[in-house]
């Protein structure tokens, strides 16, 4: 008699912990909300910081002038752009703009 009492047990027991919405099933699927959460959440701030991007490029122009002046180097008129090497390095082969001269500081 005890004998049928633990096999129905176990098999009671069975779809609780391995069958399809057992504990395991469960405790695995858990993971994978935590990990998928984990990549929203720095997908979310990726996508804020873009879209801040967008809004200052459609609303405002110092958002250009700063990738200008990073990215291509640009300057206004009557701005100098003035770079200070030090003494061990050499003057980089870049494009000067016109009226422009490369020196070494010494």
């Amino acid at each position: 008699m005890r004998i049928i009492v633990y096999s129905m047990l176990l098999v009671i027991q069975y779809p609780l912990w391995l069958g399809k919405g057992g504990w395991l099933k469960v405790y695995e699927m858990e993971k994978q909300l935590q990990l998928q959460q984990a990549k929203n959440s720095a997908l979310a701030l990726r996508n804020a910081k873009l879209a801040g991007d967008v809004a200052d490029l459609k609303d405002g122009t110092r958002a250009i002038e700063e990738r200008a002046r990073v990215e291509h180097g640009m300057i206004k008129d009557g701005e100098f752009f003035v770079q200070i090497l030090p003494n061990n390095a050499s003057i980089p082969n870049q494009d000067v703009p016109d009226g422009v001269k490369a020196t070494k500081a010494k």
